[in-house]
């Protein structure tokens, strides 16, 4: 609901707007922050307290928003608000997860985000509606509004199962099992190498596979949202509203997958969907800056569609089927910080690359990481779908 009402944040507060474009940066910082305590929040406590704290804090940035004065304090806000969207993601995905059988996970991660994806659809149109109708700090109202009916929804989820603490066997500097962490500079890092190594050795590489697959699928929606509009505006002279359809055109394809793409995952295979939803952009990206026409735009955006549909919960799905359960919170939250590093990065090196060299160039850098995520599932990453043997008749 923010995104449409930035360029009028500008005015209200008396910045510039590309001060005022930094609420997206400092929600993107918020979610880094907020995705390591999420994981912890869920494998230790459950998911009901991060479904209910997540949009606590929401409303909390809302609700400061809405009488300050000062465009910091709405900065601030838009950092608490990726913390709590955070929190709130990861409740989310737990909460489903035991709600379902193995089999069945694909459809339900699948249908969260195909759902997430229509309220992102719908959120700037409303956001928009209610600038214009009822004034530019009514949108801050709204979310805190919604920030309470989701609390309220929250308290009736029952919380994740309680699992089994797992007992790492590997003892490395600075930390052993059951004893006490040493004051070391390298003590993060073999924190987190004690983490993934309480994946079974056979699925390590695995693991590592999904989270650079993750990180590119990052990289390529953030870049695809923010340098195509340029790309478009500068290289082929695109109305906003050719520009605006590719978007929704792109939007509307994503919608009618997210049934399909959660039997793909459940019944045909993960990888199915995970190799394909990473290297049809890298085909796009590499294949954009021939573009010459708005025709020649459309079927790569169908490829980006596409992509972006079979991505709904896939990689999500396939590390839960690796990641043990006591810690699966924890490494869900590892693999999706990565990812928004890339998340951030991408329009940031994007468009210092595009004032450098032209707006085509970036798509051409991160192309190749794209299509080497692919082809990294595709050789390094074990197919992680069990199917149930047949009965015979």
């Amino acid at each position: 609901m923010v995104f449409p009402i930035i360029p009028r944040l500008a005015g209200e507060f008396d910045v510039s707007v590309g001060v005022a474009v930094q609420i997206v940066t400092f929600f993107g910082l918020g979610r880094i922050v907020g995705t390591p305590a999420a994981g912890m929040v869920v494998d230790r406590i459950g998911s009901r307290l991060a479904l209910i704290a997540g949009p606590v804090l929401v409303g909390l940035g809302a609700l400061g928003s809405i009488y300050t004065p000062w465009f910091l304090v709405v900065l601030a806000a838009a950092f608490l608000v990726g913390v709590g969207e955070s929190l709130w993601a990861f409740g989310r995905e737990i909460a489903g997860i035991d709600l379902v059988n193995q089999d069945q996970r694909g459809r339900v991660l699948s249908g969260f985000h195909g759902i997430h994806g229509a309220g992102l659809a719908v959120g700037p149109l409303l956001g928009g509606v209610l600038a214009d109708s009822m004034g530019l700090r009514v949108v801050f109202v709204a979310i805190a509004i919604e920030s309470v009916a989701a609390v309220a929804l929250g308290t009736f989820v029952a919380n994740s199962r309680r699992q089994g603490r797992v007992q790492t066997t590997t003892r490395v500097h600075g930390v052993q099992p059951g004893g006490k962490k040493h004051q070391s500079p390298m003590v993060w890092a073999q924190s987190l190498k004690e983490l993934v190594w309480q994946i079974s050795p056979g699925l390590r590489v695995t693991y590592l596979t999904l989270v650079f697959a993750t990180f590119a699928g990052f990289l390529f929606r953030n870049g695809y949202q923010s340098l195509l509009p340029v790309f478009a505006d500068e290289e082929l002279g695109l109305s906003s509203t050719e520009i605006g359809f590719l978007f929704s055109f792109a939007g509307i394809i994503v919608l009618l997958l997210t049934l399909p793409a959660g039997f793909i995952i459940d019944k045909v295979g993960r990888k199915w969907a995970t190799v394909p939803s990473t290297a049809l952009p890298g085909i796009a990206f590499l294949l954009i800056p021939f573009a010459d026409s708005f025709t020649f735009m459309i079927p790569l955006v169908i490829m980006m569609g596409v992509a972006n549909g079979l991505s709904l919960g896939s990689l999500a799905t396939s590390t839960y089927d690796v990641v043990p359960d006591a810690v699966r919170g924890r490494l869900q939250a590892l693999r999706r910080t990565i990812a928004d590093v890339g998340a951030i990065g991408a329009p940031a090196l994007g468009g210092l690359l595009t004032n450098l060299y032209g707006p085509a160039v970036p798509f051409v850098v991160y192309a190749p990481i794209l299509l080497l995520a692919g082809l990294a599932l595709v050789l390094g990453a074990k197919e992680t779908l069990v199917k149930k043997p047949r009965t015979p008749l």
